[in-house]
């Protein structure tokens, strides 16, 4: 059990909890961008988004559905953020929603603002893209 996030819900690490269900942990993040920083896991191990049964993702997203809402009373927004893979950025190979206290000022910006350029792609590439996604079959399904 070397996954960090595995061994909190095992009681082997403490958190800040928030709250529970018997398929989810909410908790406060250990090394917050800013104050209420909240990460919620599914509490059987996953390391993508695509690999948890749908009864389990379901539960998942209800109890980011109900913690945003807590969280975005901090200061007036929620960003909600899942890092879905290493390339994505997922430092923790357990799925974990991020769930950051935005307010206007506090210089963090929008999503493309993580890019230092956007594609530039033609309307056939974009057609093929499409293709792709729409005929694709994601896992676990």
């Amino acid at each position: 059990m070397d996954c960090i996030f595995c061994r909190i819900v095992a009681n082997l690490i403490p958190c800040k909890m928030i709250d529970q269900t018997p398929a989810t942990l909410t908790f406060l993040d250990a090394f917050p961008l800013v104050p209420g920083h909240t990460i919620i896991i599914p509490k059987k191990h996953y390391s993508l988004l695509q690999d948890i049964p749908k009864e389990e993702n379901a539960a998942l997203f209800e109890a980011v559905r109900q913690a945003s809402a807590r969280v975005a009373k901090l200061a007036g927004a929620a960003l909600i953020a899942i890092h879905n893979g290493r390339e994505s950025g997922q430092e923790i190979p357990h799925v974990h929603v991020h769930l950051i206290p935005r307010k206007a000022g506090d210089g963090a910006g929008p999503v493309h603002s993580m890019f230092s350029s956007t594609a530039k792609m033609t309307d056939q590439q974009m057609d093929d893209i499409c293709s792709k996604l729409s005929d694709a079959t994601p896992r676990g399904s």
